[in-house]
């Protein structure tokens, strides 16, 4: 059954001393994909300015934009509303030889690579093999976020934004950033293509039309096995009606909510506040 969800996300910074300037990105626009459809989207920016918008290498819609005035407090205000879709059905896949043929890997290099937050990591190969044992492709990728899913604890505060996949796994704890960074490490090492996805997670399965949720930024992986494969190793939750997609990318490092740089004191990121409301 589909959802439609509205959006409310307010972020931003406040600055110890007036900053002369700053250039920035915001990847706040949910994108209108196969099982997700934007009937609305907009952005206020305080200071007042008008952004560039464009689409980037991974398909994500970004808003950038410069601020030329004097000011100690940026913020941005991301409003949305999407209708989604159930979670579509798991394909039968591609096969490992497949896989492994010269067109997949050289489609793919970038996602089976390692990246900023998911480095190469030679333990996990051999748990790769074990997965791999018996299993499709499709098999095994689910079968590693249920491994995450059971082997990282979900702890608010037991890592921070710049935590690799290493170190998440060595901690055995983390966030949703984690679970997703560790997921991608393995099932690279299985062999599989895989993506990062950030977005929205309703938190409440039978919300209430009308009714107004807090809400977090969420995130999950998506794996190629011949069609795309989306799973949610923190929840487990099947990836449909109440997941909103924002934005894709090798990993956090891609896909950063609002991003820049600045000319004057250090900014302190004053946090996020997300309101997810069900519609219909």
């Amino acid at each position: 059954m589909s959802w439609r969800i509205a959006v409310r996300h307010r972020t931003g910074y406040r600055y110890t001393e007036p900053v002369r300037a700053s250039y920035n990105e915001a990847r706040l626009t949910p994108p209108s994909i196969d099982g997700q459809r934007t009937l609305q989207a907009a952005l206020a920016i305080t200071p007042a300015v008008r952004p560039l918008r464009y689409v980037d290498y991974w398909g994500t819609t970004v808003d950038a934009f410069d601020v030329h005035v004097p000011h100690t407090e940026l913020v941005v205000l991301a409003t949305s509303l999407v209708e989604t879709a159930q979670a579509r059905p798991k394909p039968v896949g591609a096969s490992w030889s497949d896989l492994a043929g010269p067109a997949v890997q050289d489609r793919f290099a970038e996602l089976l690579a390692a990246s900023s937050y998911v480095p190469a990591e030679p333990e996990l190969t051999e748990i790769g093999r074990s997965l791999r044992a018996g299993s499709t492709p499709v098999q095994a990728g689910l079968r590693a976020a249920e491994w995450i899913h059971k082997t990282l604890r979900y702890e608010r505060g037991a890592t921070h934004v710049r935590t690799s996949s290493a170190e998440a796994r060595a901690a055995g704890k983390g966030v949703c950033q984690d679970f997703a960074h560790v997921t991608l490490a393995l099932l690279r090492a299985v062999g599989l293509p895989a993506r990062y996805v950030s977005g929205y997670l309703h938190p409440v399965a039978d919300a209430e039309v009308g009714e107004v949720t807090a809400g977090e930024s969420h995130a999950w992986v998506e794996f190629w096995a011949g069609d795309w494969v989306a799973v949610d190793p923190t929840s487990l939750a099947d990836v449909g009606s109440r997941h909103v997609l924002l934005a894709r990318g090798r990993d956090y490092a891609d896909v950063r909510p609002l991003s820049g740089v600045y000319s004057g004191s250090a900014p302190e990121h004053f946090g996020v506040t997300v309101e997810v409301t069900r519609l219909g």
